[in-house]
């Protein structure tokens, strides 16, 4: 844990950085930063008021002889392992670590703490210590990812040891061979060497190079096993050292358990044939509910070769149903997404549809508040975190989480303004990413702040590819807005006049552009995007960047998705001319003039039956929580908005409706509209907790409508609960049931 006794407040000058034995790299980190900041060098060589880096036994030597009684007199006596100390000493400053990695952690304070002219404030007696051991961040140096396959090593050298001044213990890499292409177009450099080079860097600064080695054969087959330790002894010969062995359950992979030992288990020694020390580690990732009581059943059997489990993506028992689980030897690692924002682990809580449909689930996406009561909550049940990411779109959730894994009651927005003052630019630029997140809750039409956020965003200083990131999303942000105004003004003029018959006016209507504000931030978000390819390599386009999908970060591609309806009603509007009850019938989705009970699931603001349960807020993994989500859908693949969007639950979690105040004495109808992602699990639908109202049936389509008389014994009371289940104890995602649309009718009502 941090412990820090403040001696000394106010600001410490120093003019020269100096290396004991054993400081320079850090010393020469830390020079190179400033010389960054302040567009000058320092001085390297020994001064009265100077900033002193080196192992802690190393301190004495290098400090003038009248100073080292009083360096005597406080210097640290025990420091942990990761630690670093910072003393006043006359006039002089003094970093001092037992270890190369925590002369690099206390570079970064320095960096953190300096403030103008090579000042640095706060306390001057400090001895830091991480709170969580494990804090390293994954490099995917593969097709899917949105900007490191364009990477050079150079380009890695400079992120790894920024994450390093900022606290990480390690990186993590993936192997070659995963759920991928086997290259990218956009390499500039083969695998092998450029994953060996990261593992340079990564030892050079002191801290660990760990291999995450997904197991993709069927190794009950022959001579399998034998060949994959093949591969794997020849990936080990071609990289340094690996410090940890990080082996899924799935994701990918399909292993069971049983199985997954046995391979992890030969895995294990070949690894500490090449480094004894090697950690090697495993998830239940993808396990259906027997695949997790065996896994339990292979940790009872006490296997001494592995190190402990990490808890990521895809894992249908909650991290503290797990632990409690899971023998207490064996330690548990997070392995948080920090990346993605629907279809994921931490979704975005009642996200609207129209970022969901335009920005996706790889979009640029600071969410301090959020991340760091997630972290709040699943931390202390672990030893600390690997975050899985796929680029930089999370760049300032890295770097967040690296200091909650050092202080984890740090507020986050103190912790963005260091992200903004140490890494964009500007201080300015933390408040930028609270406001960011704040863009997102909410009607994107109905939330004003958005142009707030924009006009903070116009002043931002840094010409840097953070900077550029935060104003790409911000410019996004206040583009969905406007586009979204536009849309709903053309949706309301076509819809009165669908609703007098006059289809060439409801045409007209959606013949209306999103208007000059649009088209300006439009331009802004091209230009913005060229600059991030330029500067980070960050794929925004698939056509024009290289990206690999569009779900793969490459949200530029959507930016002209329609936000209302034409799509579908034009086609529609034009064969109905002349027929005003089928032009009506058009404007009436909701059908209201039937007396339906509406739900458009999926959209936060238009699902009033839907039963919320818990809330992500305590829930964040939405094993208790209905969530709402898209369909990797358009409306230019002929659906309506309505169908794109959905609510599901995930695993064993039912699907739930309830309704109040219907009238006991008709008979209701539910006509429901499944569609979602593209899953054909079988549902089952129940009202009231007994009455089946079908049996587990797949879908047939996508989307696919159903009709269902209601049973009068299920609305008697004048109460209706309706559950939606899929088949028990399913593992790999979780998701699967999903409807968008239900429409509770009474029957006798006015067509």
């Amino acid at each position: 844990m941090i412990a820090a006794a403040i001696l000394l407040a106010g600001m410490a000058r120093f003019d020269c950085v100096v290396a004991g034995p054993g400081g320079a790299v850090a010393a020469d980190l830390l020079a190179a930063r400033l010389a960054e900041r302040t567009g000058r060098a320092v001085s390297r060589e020994p001064c009265r008021r100077m900033l002193l880096i080196a192992p802690t036994p190393a301190i004495t030597a290098q400090l003038p002889r009248g100073a080292r009684g009083e360096w005597q007199r406080v210097r640290p006596r025990r420091q942990p392992a990761e630690g670093y100390a910072v003393r006043r000493v006359g006039e002089m400053t003094v970093i001092a670590a037992p270890r190369l990695r925590g002369l690099v952690y206390g570079a970064g304070w320095a960096l953190r703490a300096l403030r103008g002219d090579n000042r640095l404030a706060g306390a001057m007696r400090i001895d830091a210590a991480p709170a969580y051991p494990a804090r390293l961040t994954q490099i995917g140096y593969r097709a899917k990812n949105n900007t490191y396959d364009a990477w050079t090593l150079a380009m890695f050298q400079r992120r790894i040891e920024d994450l390093a001044l900022w606290g990480a213990s390690g990186v993590q890499v993936i192997a070659p061979v995963s759920d991928d292409a086997a290259a990218s177009s956009l390499f500039p450099a083969p695998p092998l060497p450029t994953l060996a080079g990261i593992g340079r860097i990564a030892h050079r600064l002191g801290i660990d190079f760990a291999l995450y080695y997904p197991l993709l054969g069927d190794y009950d087959k022959s001579g399998e096993t034998a060949a994959e330790m093949g591969r794997l002894r020849d990936l080990l010969a071609s990289l340094p050292q690996v410090d940890a062995l990080y082996i899924p359950g799935g994701d990918p992979g399909h292993s069971p358990p049983p199985t997954l030992f046995r391979v992890a288990r030969q895995a294990a020694e070949f690894a500490r044939a090449a480094n004894p020390a090697t950690r090697l580690w495993v998830s239940t990732q993808g396990f259906d509910a027997a695949g997790y009581e065996a896994f339990y059943a292979e940790l009872a059997k006490r296997r001494d070769w592995l190190t402990g489990i990490f808890v990521g993506p895809q894992s249908r028992d909650p991290l503290p149903r797990q632990r409690a689980r899971i023998l207490a030897r064996y330690p548990v690692e997070l392995y948080p997404d920090i990346g993605h924002t629907m279809h994921a682990q931490f979704p975005v809580d009642r996200w609207h549809p129209a970022f969901a449909l335009t920005e996706g689930r790889e979009p640029i996406d600071p969410r301090p508040v959020a991340f760091a009561a997630i972290f709040r909550r699943f931390a202390p049940l672990s030893q600390g975190f690997v975050t899985y990411s796929e680029g930089v779109n999370d760049d300032a959730n890295q770097y967040l989480w690296m200091r909650l894994g050092w202080t984890p009651q740090t507020d986050p927005a103190s912790v963005m303004a260091e992200y903004g003052r140490t890494v964009v630019g500007d201080e300015r630029a933390g408040a930028l990413t609270v406001a960011l997140e704040r863009n997102w809750v909410g009607d994107p039409a109905g939330n004003d702040g958005i142009d707030a956020t924009l006009a903070m965003a116009d002043g931002l200083r840094g010409d840097g590819w953070q900077a550029d990131s935060l104003r790409y999303r911000t410019v996004y942000d206040a583009l969905v807005r406007a586009r979204l105004i536009a849309a709903r003004a053309r949706d309301a003029a076509a819809t009165m006049a669908l609703r007098r018959g006059d289809a060439d006016g409801a045409l007209a209507a959606y013949s209306t552009p999103d208007g000059q504000r649009a088209t300006k931030l439009r331009n802004r978000l091209f230009a913005l995007a060229a600059r991030l390819y330029a500067k980070a390599r960050l794929q925004l386009s698939v056509p024009l960047y290289g990206a690999s999908d569009v779900e793969r970060g490459a949200n530029l591609d959507r930016v002209d998705v329609p936000l209302d309806d034409r799509t579908w009603l034009t086609p529609r509007i034009a064969a109905a001319r002349g027929d005003r009850t089928a032009l009506a019938r058009l404007a009436d989705n909701a059908r209201a003039s039937e007396g339906a009970l509406y739900d458009d699931l999926g959209d936060p603001d238009h699902e009033p039956h839907l039963v919320r349960g818990q809330g992500l807020t305590t829930d964040p993994q939405g094993f208790a929580t209905a969530i709402d989500g898209i369909a990797d859908r358009t409306p230019a693949d002929g659906w309506r908005l309505s169908q794109i969007s959905y609510a599901e639950t995930l695993y064993d979690a039912p699907l739930r409706l309830h309704y109040a105040g219907l009238d006991p004495r008709r008979a209701y109808r539910l006509i429901a509209t499944w569609a979602g992602e593209d899953y054909a699990l079988p549902m089952q639908l129940v009202a009231n907790g007994t009455i089946e109202l079908h049996p587990f049936r797949p879908r047939t389509g996508n989307p696919e409508t159903v009709e269902i008389a209601i049973p009068r014994a299920a609305t008697a009371r004048g109460t209706l609960d309706l559950a939606w289940r899929r088949p028990p104890g399913m593992g790999g995602s979780g998701r699967g049931h999903q409807i968008a649309e239900t429409w509770l009718i009474p029957e006798g009502a006015t067509k």
